[in-house]
């Protein structure tokens, strides 16, 4: 008998941008500057380019008080302008095997951009699904992504009112 495969954690994050999905989704799939924008992007490099993304390292701090812990992962980023949605498949790093989806949502007042992450959790046998559970979505993921969120909801209503 095949062992049952469990569902993936899913951690989703929201926030409401007020600047037109075509901007936000410019700014957000502009991934190499995110360090210039966001103070927590430490670096994203291009391993590889395509005309719908490439492979893409980055690097980020999840502060905890006065301390920066750092964090590092290559993905596989591939844009879906005509939806609009950016996929990230991680591939190397602690999150190896995650999926990312940022969609794009036009609202009355801009744009409404979620983040799903979904992932086994690390190759750990026996603690894998608590780690990521407890510890690596809510502490390192979930923290990350709001930070990214609110930077770039920051540039893009800026550059909307601008």
């Amino acid at each position: 008998m095949a062992a049952r495969r469990r569902a993936p954690v899913i951690r989703i994050d929201r926030r409401e941008v007020a600047a037109e999905v075509a901007r936000v989704f410019a700014i957000a799939a502009a991934v190499e500057r995110w360090p210039e924008w966001l103070p927590h992007y430490r670096w994203v490099r291009f391993h590889a380019r395509r005309d719908d993304g490439g492979v893409v390292e980055m690097a980020a701090w999840r502060p905890f008080g006065p301390l920066n812990y750092p964090t590092w992962w290559v993905s596989d980023m591939k844009l879906e302008r005509d939806v609009p949605r950016i996929r990230f498949r991680h591939v190397r790093g602690i999150t190896r095997g995650m999926d990312v989806a940022w969609d794009f949502e036009a609202r009355e007042r801009g744009a409404l951009v979620t983040i799903t992450h979904r992932w086994d959790g690390p190759a750990w046998p026996l603690i894998r699904r608590p780690v990521a559970e407890l510890v690596i979505g809510p502490v390192f993921i979930h923290a990350i992504a709001q930070r990214t969120l609110a930077g770039i909801a920051r540039v893009a209503e800026a550059a909307e009112a601008a």
